[in-house]
């Protein structure tokens, strides 16, 4: 059986073993959210062996040949020396700037102790202490000081708990920045662009927005925002008052009908649609129905984190 080495501690673990698992089973206390390779809580550095990675397309090339990997995609199949990522070590430190709350969802905003290059629609791993969780950025690079999150605590969970008692001046540690399926591309600047999300799914949409807006984007724009009730529209004095941006602000039960009626102006309509599965589902079916294509329609998908 391959043995496994985190430090000075060894120990040996059943050949195909999942590394995440292994390294839990004897209370290392790895952080995870989804398995899936998507969080990104769960990354290791692999200093001697190399694990049977099922997803290494799920790490930039650069940071997969300098031996990071995420342990929940990994089996064990020789001996296996790790590190495994640190916050205080391998993390960039970021202070609290601004705690603003609508209803459950907090607005976060955290400035870095360095600059952090990133493209708005981006996600990005939070630590705070031992928990990670990936949130999208909100902010928009070259127009905001600060990295912005929308974090929705309307239900228990690790972060969220925690992010409940942050204080101005609370250091948070920045992790993994990961490129997410939702950008905004200058070519699109004469075509419609609808932005549709549910709930915090809209974090990423507005750094999009506001990128597109500032690009001089010509086309038409249309935003719908579901919610469960109105005080889930957390964004709706800033949306309503953009000029040339056609709003509307839909709740959860409303959902079929606006569904229903949605009929792009045109063939070349772009749409970006986020939130979780089930509604980036219904969106994607409805467009496609309406006759926007499948390869412009653009969806990235909240897992839910305990």
């Amino acid at each position: 059986m391959p043995e496994l080495c985190v430090g000075e501690r060894c120990w040996t673990v059943p050949t195909g073993s999942n590394l995440l698992d292994a390294l839990n089973e004897v209370g290392l206390n790895v952080p995870y959210s989804c398995r899936a390779g998507s969080c990104h809580a769960c990354l290791v550095h692999c200093l001697d062996g190399q694990p049977l990675d099922a997803l290494p397309e799920a790490l930039a090339l650069e940071k997969h040949a300098r031996g990071w990997r995420l342990a929940c995609q990994c089996r064990v199949v020789e001996d296996l020396h790790v590190a495994l990522f640190d916050p205080l070590r391998d993390g960039v430190p970021a202070q609290v700037c601004a705690l603003d709350w609508a209803g459950e969802v907090l607005r976060l905003r955290l400035r870095p102790e360095r600059a952090v290059r990133y493209q708005a629609g981006q996600h990005m791993v939070l630590w705070h202490g031992a928990v990670a969780r990936p949130y999208s950025l909100a902010s928009l690079p070259g127009e905001d000081d600060f990295l912005e999150f929308h974090i929705d605590c309307q239900r228990p969970g690790a972060f969220c708990d925690k992010a409940r008692g942050l204080q101005l001046g609370d250091v948070l540690r920045l992790g993994e920045l990961r490129g997410g399926a939702l950008h905004y591309d200058p070519d699109w600047q004469v075509r419609p662009l609808w932005l549709l999300a549910t709930g915090t799914g809209l974090a990423p949409l507005w750094g999009i927005l506001r990128e597109a807006l500032r690009e001089g984007h010509q086309g038409e724009v249309r935003v719908v925002h579901v919610a469960q009730n109105s005080a889930g529209h957390y964004l709706a004095e800033p949306l309503l008052e953009m000029a040339g941006v056609k709003v509307e602000l839909v709740l959860a039960q409303q959902l079929e009908e606006v569904l229903a009626g949605l009929r792009p102006s045109s063939r070349q309509t772009v749409a970006l649609v986020c939130g979780a599965p089930g509604s980036v589902e219904q969106f994607a079916r409805r467009l496609f129905i309406a006759g926007v294509p499948r390869g412009q329609v653009f969806a990235d998908v909240f897992v839910e984190h305990a």
